[in-house]
């Protein structure tokens, strides 16, 4: 019995990876307006029975998708940051900037984070969503205030501007014809912006 209660269960997870996977590609490809439920199931390889015991409708699944993404991007972002160590909250800010926009390079990405996300969740909603992103970001700046390598001002709205200016990069990669060339053009822009905010302009 624990056997056999244990094999459901993985077909149930099974089941739902194969969803949220279907539905990125298809999310990031086309956006969320132009996809349709039955096109998911389709390309999950599952019953539209299936879809609904796991998700209640078609902005549910989304959202999924989207918490997927980002717990995806948000943690290649704090291994990258970790890497810099505890005392280099310079060295951070651009391995994290780095790590984001390797995956703005990826098709959909910045559809699924910036465009549909807003729309799909209401501006309410992806404010709150956003708060764990603001607060990572303002400790980091606090951190590198208390060691002097950035200059005392007001944490938050530096930490706003800063991702500000990460959500017009991935956005400008998400348009352009060349993304991996764009990427570039972003990243040496943002280095600069973040080597700026540094005491004395120290790298």
């Amino acid at each position: 019995m624990n056997h056999n209660r244990r094999t459901q269960a993985e077909r149930t997870a099974a089941t739902r990876e194969a969803l949220l996977t279907a539905a990125r590609a298809l999310f990031g490809a086309r956006g969320y307006a132009d996809v349709g439920t039955e096109e998911v199931v389709r390309a999950a390889g599952v019953s539209r029975g299936a879809l609904y015991h796991h998700f209640a409708d078609k902005a549910e699944l989304f959202n999924a998708v989207l918490e997927s993404v980002e717990e995806t991007v948000n943690a290649h972002i704090m291994a990258a940051m970790t890497a810099a160590g505890p005392d280099d909250p310079i060295g951070a800010m651009r391995l994290g900037t780095a790590a984001f926009l390797d995956f703005c390079v990826e098709p959909g990405m910045a559809r699924i984070m910036l465009i549909d996300g807003p729309a799909v969740l209401g501006a309410q909603a992806w404010s709150e969503a956003s708060n764990n992103e603001i607060a990572a970001t303002v400790q980091l700046i606090n951190h590198g205030i208390e060691l002097g390598r950035i200059p005392p001002q007001p944490a938050e709205p530096l930490a706003r501007i800063l991702l500000g200016a990460l959500n017009q990069a991935a956005l400008y990669i998400a348009g352009a014809p060349d993304p991996a060339a764009a990427r570039d053009e972003v990243a040496s822009v943002l280095n600069g912006i973040v080597e700026s905010v540094a005491t004395g302009g120290e790298t």
